[in-house]
Formats: structure tokens, sequence, C-alpha cells
């Protein structure tokens, strides 16, 4: 016998099983995430990291290879590579305490691609397509002080823990909301992947300031004008428009937002400094 309403489909009674499954799972990604963490050798902060410093410098090596022949190779000009491997060392001396990465600074054939990247532990590069913009010792000094900055403060192993946090809590996701049965949950997964993209999208966009501070800071402790920064930010604005967009703009604040904050951490410096 069926009521007015028709029988209801033995499938709509969900087993309660594949929430405690998922409730366990979001759990235990949750005090992974936050029983994860370690000192921070030259901040003092303490962070929630995926792996030790010397991770950090191994997987740098280990990336380098593939990461150098995708841009181009290294480049033929030694005389440009020795001007950043002079202006590398200038600034990891400015740092003011002995560093655990292996600093090395690397400029890329690549002609094309406006960017500059750093690989845990401490491998640099720029590529030649944003060296070439960069016509004073500062502008390329302060693009690689910004990279030195991602380095000390361990942005990619803070978002490796990051990452695994959220891959465990979108796995939860789709465990929980998921039906088979339903055509309209076969979206849930690509829902649930593009929110932990966009976690981590954002915590990239404040690492990216973090490192700008950086940048100023070892700029003028290594006796540069902490202004080029803002020149360089106006380039890459300006790089933005041509057909070559810079690729770090996908997760990067806009260059506007970051000149204001590299403004005011100027600002902070120079006080400092007068107060020193």
């Amino acid at each position: 016998m069926s009521s007015m309403f028709g029988t209801a489909p033995a499938h709509r009674s969900r087993p309660r099983g594949k929430y405690l499954i998922a409730i366990g799972i979001a759990l235990i990604s949750l005090f992974s995430y936050l029983g994860t963490s370690s000192t921070n050798p030259l901040t003092g902060e303490n962070q929630r990291v995926a792996i030790s410093v010397d991770e950090e410098i191994a997987l740098g090596l280990q990336s380098a290879p593939e990461l150098t022949a995708q841009f181009g190779g290294v480049t033929t000009d030694t005389e440009a590579q020795a001007r950043v491997t002079r202006l590398g060392a200038e600034l990891v001396k400015a740092i003011g305490k002995d560093a655990p990465y292996r600093f090395e600074f690397t400029l890329l054939n690549d002609q094309k691609t406006v960017n500059a990247f750093a690989l845990p532990g401490g491998k640099l590069f720029i590529t030649e397509a944003l060296y070439r913009l960069l016509p004073s010792d500062a502008e390329v000094a302060g693009v690689m002080a910004h990279e030195i900055g991602h380095v000390i403060e361990r942005h990619a192993a803070e978002q490796m823990a990051k990452a695994q946090l959220s891959q465990g809590l979108t796995g939860a996701a789709v465990i929980a909301t998921s039906d088979p049965y339903d055509p309209r949950s076969r979206n849930t997964s690509a829902i649930a992947a593009l929110v932990g993209q966009f976690i981590i999208m954002s915590y990239g966009r404040k690492d990216e300031l973090e490192s700008d501070r950086w940048g100023v800071k070892l700029l003028h402790q290594a006796g540069y004008d902490p202004l080029a920064l803002i020149q360089v930010m106006k380039v890459l604005r300006d790089a933005s428009g041509g057909s070559e967009m810079p690729q770090f703009f996908s997760t990067h604040p806009s260059p506007e937002d970051r000149i204001q904050k590299i403004e005011q951490a100027i600002k902070e410096v120079q006080q400092d400094s007068a107060r020193g």
C-alpha cells in the first residue's frame, strides 16, 4: 500500500555510518594540523608546518633541476648571473643571523615569463624576462629580498600543512554530502575542492604581503633604498597588461594593495631606524 505522497525510495534511508566516518576524518585532519608545530629558527615564531628544515632543503634540491629546465635553463649571460649572485649574498648577510638554509640565486633563461620564485630551503630564481625590466641593483635586490622572505617565513612548509588539512576536510565533506542516487550531489566534490583551493589562495596572498615586509627590511639593512620595491610593483603592474601575464598574479594581492602595504612598512622601518 502506498500513501497519497508515494512510497519513499529505500535508498533515502541513508546509513549514519558515513557521517561518523566523515567526522572521524575531519577530526583526525584537524588534530594532525594543530599538533604539527615547529619554532622558526630565524624568527622564533611558533608555526604549523608539515616538514623539518632539513626536509625543506632536500625538497628544494630535488625540485630545482626540473623547474630550471621548465624555465629554459640557467642564463647564458654570466655577467648578469654574477650580479644576481652578488646581490643575493648581500641580502643574506643582511639577515643578521646564520640561516640554516642553503641560499642560492639563479637567473633563468626564460625571456617571456615575468616571474620570480623561491623553493623551500633557499633556492631562489628570477627569469630574464623580469630581470631585464629591473635596471637598478636595488630593484633586482628587492625581488630577491621578497623571495628570501618566503624562505625565512617557511611559507612552503606552512602551505603543505594547510593543504593537508584542506584535503582532509574536503574528503570528509564529500563523504558526508554525497548521494550516488541524487544527480544534484555530483558537483559536491568539485565545490568542496574549490573551497579548499580558495583557502590556500587566501593564505598565499597573506604570505605575499608578509614577504614584502621582509623585502623592505632586507633592502634597508643591506643599504638599498626600500622605495625600489614600490618600483618593482609598478613594473609588475605594467607587465600584467601584456600578453604574458605574470604567473603569480593568480594568487598574489594586487600591485596597488601591495604598494600601500610597502609604503607602510617603509615608514615603520624608518621609524625604527630613527629610534635606534
